[in-house]
């Protein structure tokens, strides 16, 4: 139905800017991010959907994603390069912290965290479980291990005495 009204739509001669969800993934380009937009396909022959990714690259200029990020983004009018077609509207799940958008509980998998509590409760907690009250927030190891906020560039060549640790 959706596809219908906007195949009307640019039949009219109007642009049709639609919006998805994808997952940030690395990217060495500046001011932009790689985003996986991942759909289901029917196979006709065995009558079963399979994932198909799908690849586009998002215009953000205030670096609001980084890797594993799940956010909304927007396709563009016009493109910017070649290469860059979307935009990033915002971010609708930092990595880790997704919410369950009708309870607006945190949640594991399939499971909202107070009910691995209550299990934990009930059948004994065990000492070496991830306990999500006392994790630190996202982003607490930047410039310690995580180095994603930084300004990446392509290696050309191993030099011992230049580390480049920035280097894709």
């Amino acid at each position: 139905m959706a596809a219908r009204a906007a195949a009307e739509i640019a039949a009219k001669g109007r642009q049709v800017l639609r919006f998805s969800l994808g997952q940030c993934m690395p990217c060495g380009k500046p001011d932009a991010v790689k985003i996986r937009i991942r759909q289901s396909e029917l196979d006709q022959n065995l009558l079963m959907y399979f994932d198909k990714d799908e690849f586009v690259y998002a215009h953000d200029p205030l670096r609001l994603c980084k890797t594993g990020d799940t956010v909304l983004i927007q396709s563009l009018p016009q493109k910017l390069t070649r290469l860059i077609t979307h935009k990033v509207v915002e971010v609708v799940y930092p990595l880790g912290d997704v919410t369950d958008p009708i309870t607006n509980k945190k949640v594991v998998r399939q499971f909202d965290r107070d009910s691995i509590k209550k299990y934990r409760d009930l059948h004994g907690e065990n000492p070496t479980a991830f306990d999500y009250e006392k994790a630190p927030p996202r982003g607490h190891l930047e410039d310690k291990r995580d180095f994603t906020h930084q300004e990446s560039y392509v290696k050309y060549h191993e030099d011992p005495n230049d580390p480049q640790p920035y280097a894709i």
